[in-house]
């Protein structure tokens, strides 16, 4: 035999009562009475009735849903920051639908069209590497409907933006492998498509030219995320007739792999070569040696994000202004770039 839910029907026809008052019972309206509306509540909680959120969003114009959409669920960074969001938006009432485009840019499309099929109260975005178009985000805008941008962000979108200092993150990394000695560093970058990218890089050139080490082109390796390419990278770097003795790379999942890799070729980390990742992911300190890493407040990225749209959400639209949140970061120091002293015994 089938079974089907329990509806509003069943529930007057129990309790002799009309449908609309069941309705508005359950939706404590004001004018049903005390004792109408505790009958409709225990039998809707003895029938396991489950409310037509569809009917009810249709009569408060609000679905308290927002939505977020991610790049890839395959590092700890995006599940993190996905964490800090929900935390806060379950605070004030609201429930998440979150997609993950798989860094392509017809899936992040494809995203969207479930977000607004959604009737989503707003919506948080992280671009993927491919998304060099933003027709199908400024549909969001064109709706009435508040969106704010994390971690990936672009220019082309006034809208409030959530990121963190990558730039002064990248020049510190860099520094601190030239504090411990290394002259040749090299550096494998993320995609050029991504703000977060040029200013990691810029950030890397600018800590070379302030301590007057030569900028080498050969060095500088784009990175698009692939992480079955990192060993082929790495192992050109480390077969070059000078190779590096330092590396900064974009993120924490190839540097692992960078750190492998180099380790299967015989040199030694942090002695022939020191190496820095981006973004304190899982595996950072579970890899040996340690991974030397900037640490990313991935949940606070998430609940500041969050805060914007819901702020944006209470407000009319002529009252949105385009805030950017710069948050800070911090570079953790592990056995990849330098060897820690053993405590005395």
């Amino acid at each position: 035999m089938k079974l089907r839910q329990t509806t509003i029907y069943d529930i007057a026809r129990d309790l002799n009562i009309s449908k609309s008052t069941v309705s508005r019972a359950l939706t404590n309206h004001p004018e049903v009475k005390a004792e109408t509306r505790k009958a409709v509540l225990e039998l809707a909680e003895k029938l396991d009735y489950q409310r037509n959120m569809l009917s009810i969003n249709l009569i408060s114009r609000k679905s308290n849903l927002i939505g977020i959409i991610v790049p890839e669920f395959e590092t700890s960074f995006f599940p993190q920051v996905v964490i800090g969001a929900q935390e806060l938006a379950s605070k004030y009432g609201y429930n998440v639908i979150v997609c993950q485009s798989n860094e392509k840019f017809e899936t992040e499309v494809a995203n969207t069209k479930v977000m607004l099929a959604s009737q989503v109260d707003g919506i948080l975005v992280s671009i993927s590497k491919e998304t060099r178009s933003y027709e199908h985000l400024k549909i969001f805008q064109k709706k009435g409907i508040p969106m704010v941008l994390f971690n990936r962000v672009c220019d082309e979108l006034i809208v409030p933006k959530v990121v963190i200092n990558d730039y002064e993150a990248a020049f510190g990394a860099v520094e601190h492998l030239i504090q411990t000695g290394k002259r040749r560093i090299a550096h494998l970058a993320g995609p050029d498509s991504l703000i977060t990218s040029r200013k990691r890089l810029k950030g890397y050139l600018d800590a070379l030219k302030k301590h007057k080490i030569p900028i080498d082109e050969s060095l500088i390796i784009p990175y698009d995320f692939t992480l079955e390419k990192v060993k082929i990278y790495i192992r050109h770097l480390m077969e070059l007739q000078y190779p590096p003795d330092g590396l900064f790379i974009a993120n924490d999942p190839a540097a692992i792999e960078a750190i492998r890799t180099i380790k299967n070729m015989g040199i030694q980390i942090p002695q022939q070569i020191g190496i820095v990742g981006f973004s304190n992911d899982y595996g950072s300190n579970l890899i040996e040696p340690g991974l030397t890493t900037v640490d990313q407040p991935k949940r606070l990225i998430g609940s500041t994000a969050m805060q914007l749209l819901l702020d944006l959400i209470d407000k009319e639209v002529s009252q949105w202004k385009a805030v950017t949140k710069t948050l800070d970061s911090k570079l953790i120091v592990r056995n990849s770039s330098m060897l820690q002293e053993s405590e005395p015994a």
